[in-house]
């Protein structure tokens, strides 16, 4: 089903098992998370070569009425407007917001996210175990040696019951607008870390065309880069 489909047809897609990302632990719904165009009908963009798979805004490039203080070292929480019902994988991603910009009004565009958070699902009997499956709440630690500063922080589950054929794979996506205060500046990702949004998957990737019903025993392969780590 194409997202165009998903969008004019929100009764439809309310009834299905669906999920969004609308806020930070503690704030209000789309406060400093930018509202998606998913925020009634819940549906997924399945198009990775799409704008929609960068942040999915309800109006590209829309800010969210804040932005959020975050230490860095320390924890980002987000609360999930239902239990992540789908099978699939967990990913978290920064981007610099860059000079003479806010989080507010940067778009994310260019090579410029890089990976934070990446679960990975384990293997029993041919079929894969996903750590986030029936959860509602998720925490990522701000890596300590990043730059303070403005950036964007984007949530991503991709759903992989579907996976099995191209462009099956679901994504449920938002992006906050946050501050890091107190870093340290030491390190910051470059080359290979940075990717852009859309760019940095394909649909022939072994993490999203995947029959995660029988593995055949291999371990999963996320797709995207490897983990920023200080």
């Amino acid at each position: 089903m194409k997202l165009t489909a998903l969008v004019l047809l929100p009764t439809l897609a309310a009834a299905a098992p669906h999920y969004t990302f609308p806020k930070l632990t503690g704030e209000a719904e789309w406060s400093s998370v930018r509202q998606t165009a998913n925020w009634q009908n819940n549906g997924p963009v399945t198009d990775v070569s799409s704008e929609a798979i960068r942040c999915y805004e309800r109006s590209p490039g829309t800010a969210a009425p804040a932005t959020a203080s975050v230490q860095a070292g320390g924890a980002i929480r987000w609360s999930a407007s239902q239990a992540v019902y789908h099978p699939g994988a967990l990913s978290a991603y920064m981007a610099k917001v860059p000079s003479g910009s806010t989080a507010a009004t940067f778009n994310g565009a260019g090579q410029v996210w890089f990976k934070v958070y990446q679960d990975y699902p384990t293997t029993s009997q041919n079929q894969y175990q996903f750590p986030s499956l029936n959860k509602a709440d998720f925490s990522f630690n701000i890596p300590s040696c990043l730059p303070s500063g403005d950036y964007l922080f984007r949530i991503e589950h991709v759903a992989l019951h579907a996976a099995g054929q191209a462009n099956g794979a679901q994504f449920y996506i938002s992006c906050a607008q946050i501050a890091v205060k107190g870093g340290s500046g030491s390190k910051s990702p470059s080359g290979n870390q940075l990717v852009s949004f859309p760019g940095a998957y394909k649909p022939s990737d072994p993490g999203l065309l995947v029959n995660i019903y029988n593995t055949g025993g291999k371990a999963y392969t996320p797709a995207g880069p490897s983990v920023f780590t200080c």
